[in-house]
């Protein structure tokens, strides 16, 4: 799978107990708990718009629909 360009950051609110079991079980299976949610993440995306995850169809796509440009 490519790598994707990693440009945004995601803060989130954990309890601490949760955090520490969750960096124990990735350093368990030699991965980050950065590369576990990105993946997480990529299968949400996938599982709710019932397709395969591209990130160059979705720049076309927001392209094609302004947001691209749109800042938040």
């Amino acid at each position: 799978m490519p790598t994707e360009n990693r440009t945004a950051r995601l803060t989130i609110l954990i309890d601490p107990r949760k955090k520490a079991v969750f960096e124990r079980l990735c350093a368990a299976e030699d991965t980050t708990p950065s590369q576990v949610v990105r993946r997480l993440i990529r299968e949400y995306i996938e599982r709710a718009t019932g397709r395969p995850w591209h990130a160059e169809d979705e720049a076309l796509s927001d392209e094609a629909s302004g947001l691209h440009s749109r800042k938040k």
